[in-house]
């Protein structure tokens, strides 16, 4: 689980370099040709690992109900997102990931609803949750590399 965790730290400290030294106007902006922009793929992560790894295992997520309505899969940007939003999706990144590994340490998760991914892999167990969200937040760290030549 270390190793797996590690991972997600690295990908997640990569999201917050572009959070930090981009600019409002850049982290919003949706080039011709994209459904989205910068911040909606780093923020999609943060709400998509909770949904996956708390959701699935029948346990409150820490992100709010209107966060996973705006940025779970098949939506898309509804407006501009201000200073205050981009300094929270910062913290998140870092703090639910820490809140994740303790809550795997203190064998929080004991049940798990299987869940098919769009990839048609069967998601069995938090284990396998975590590992997967590696995948999914690679695939978005390469859509904000293709927005940042456009941006």
């Amino acid at each position: 689980m270390k190793f797996t965790l590690d991972i997600t730290l690295k990908t997640r400290k990569i999201f917050f370099h572009f959070l930090e030294t981009l600019s409002l106007e850049q982290l919003n902006k949706i080039p011709d040709g994209f459904n989205n922009n910068v911040f909606w793929n780093i923020k999609h992560c943060v709400v998509v690992q909770q949904m996956l790894v708390y959701g699935l295992s029948s346990l409150p997520l820490h992100v709010s109900s209107e966060e996973v309505m705006r940025y779970k899969k098949g939506t898309k940007p509804e407006g501009l997102v201000a200073q205050e939003e981009v300094d929270l999706c910062k913290k998140q990144l870092f703090d639910l990931l820490k809140q994740t590994e303790t809550d795997a340490n203190n064998q929080l998760f004991k049940t798990y609803k299987e869940y098919t991914v769009t990839t048609k892999t069967t998601l069995t167990s938090t284990q396998e949750a975590i590992e997967f969200n590696n995948f999914h937040e690679g695939v978005h760290l390469g859509y904000v590399m293709a927005l940042l030549k456009n941006v």
